[in-house]
């Protein structure tokens, strides 16, 4: 069995059923895969992880999803939104640490106030940077002249996580409403990526529902879209969600996080030269979780760089690591050690070369 997953891993090109077969890879054969990605992101991008300091600048959501403690209906948590100067301040620790990057997510809201907002702090932080800063927006689902505004403001990457390719299983675990159409989503992604951005999307790994074969058909989405940036990981409950309220299911958990490796490696060696995120869920689950991710082919990290009296009320998922820890420049999860054999690269924005080349061919 071990050569037919080998066999697989030396193929130039791989179809769905190699996919499928390497997301099945016994744990014997596992360790081939992981090799066989890192081997890959070494050859494309080199042994570099990059940073991206995270500012979660509003809690605030007009959304209702099923799985999500940020939830429009989710009365238990106390709502807020930084100010000006605390963004500011955020981003400029950020810039003093040479991280080279930062990242500004918040709940979805369409407002005229929240957009300019957005808009003006983007704008300023540039001029703050002499624009040595890079800035990766995470608003959701916004109109055309939104992302527009924005990307003419200075941001240059968009991370939006389409959670499930599928539209059946979108459907399972989003309410059945007119603020929560599929096609809208994928409109969006299509508009961010027309606009110029840099484009992320990425899944939950462990959905209720969820099949091997949805798994191996969002890779195949990412790959078909042309995604520059990649963020996934395992689907951990919130007890004030539909999808969790019976707590989180401890039995299962390992198992999301060991497929989650799986699917970054996976992503790894079908989009050789993307940047993938070894995200905070991974860590939640493993207290070496992103370690793990990058020895499997991530390369991009999120400090948190958010004030650290809201990180209580932007729990997407319960038990995130870090939330109430703080030190002198108040990050949260910025660990300069990583892993042995890779270089932590200070001062840039860590561009993909995917960006590059799908720009120059376009």
């Amino acid at each position: 069995m071990t050569s037919g997953i080998a066999n697989i891993l030396e193929k130039r090109d791989h179809d769905r059923s190699d996919i499928l077969a390497m997301l099945q890879c016994s744990e014997e054969e596992a360790p081939l895969l992981f090799r066989k990605a890192a081997s890959v992101t070494d050859r494309y991008l080199g042994n570099n992880v990059y940073l991206r300091g995270l500012i979660e600048y509003s809690n605030m959501c007009g959304k209702n999803c099923l799985y999500c403690g940020v939830r429009r209906d989710n009365h238990t948590v106390a709502r807020y939104t930084l100010s000006k100067d605390e963004v500011l301040e955020a981003a400029m620790t950020a810039y003093r640490l040479n991280l080279g990057s930062i990242a500004i997510q918040s709940g979805e809201n369409t407002s005229t106030a929240f957009i300019d907002n957005v808009e003006e702090l983007v704008r300023e932080i540039v001029s703050l940077t002499g624009g040595r800063l890079g800035i990766t927006l995470s608003q959701g689902e916004q109109s055309r002249e939104t992302y527009h505004r924005w990307f003419e403001a200075g941001a240059h990457r968009y991370l939006f996580r389409i959670e499930a390719s599928s539209e059946a299983l979108y459907r399972k675990i989003h309410p059945d409403d007119q603020m929560h159409r599929y096609h809208r989503r994928l409109e969006c992604l299509k508009i961010i990526q027309e606009e110029g951005y840099q484009t992320g999307t990425g899944v939950m790994v462990g959905l209720p529902y969820q099949t091997m074969s949805h798994l191996a058909d969002d890779v195949i989405f990412m790959r078909d879209f042309n995604i520059d940036m990649c963020g996934m990981g395992p689907f951990i409950e919130h007890s004030a969600t539909p999808l969790g309220s019976r707590g989180t299911d401890n039995l299962f958990l390992r198992e999301r996080f060991n497929m989650t490796l799986r699917m970054i490696a996976v992503v790894r060696i079908i989009m050789k030269d993307i940047n993938i995120v070894a995200s905070t869920a991974m860590q939640t689950v493993d207290r070496a979780g992103r370690e793990k991710a990058i020895a499997c082919g991530a390369n991009v990290v999120m400090p948190n760089l958010s004030p650290a009296k809201y990180r209580e009320g932007y729990l997407i998922y319960e038990g995130k690591p870090g939330y109430r820890e703080i030190n002198g420049e108040n990050i949260s999860g910025l660990d300069l050690g990583m892993i042995p054999g890779t270089t932590v690269c200070l001062g840039v924005w860590g561009d993909t070369p995917h960006y590059s080349n799908r720009v120059a061919k376009a």
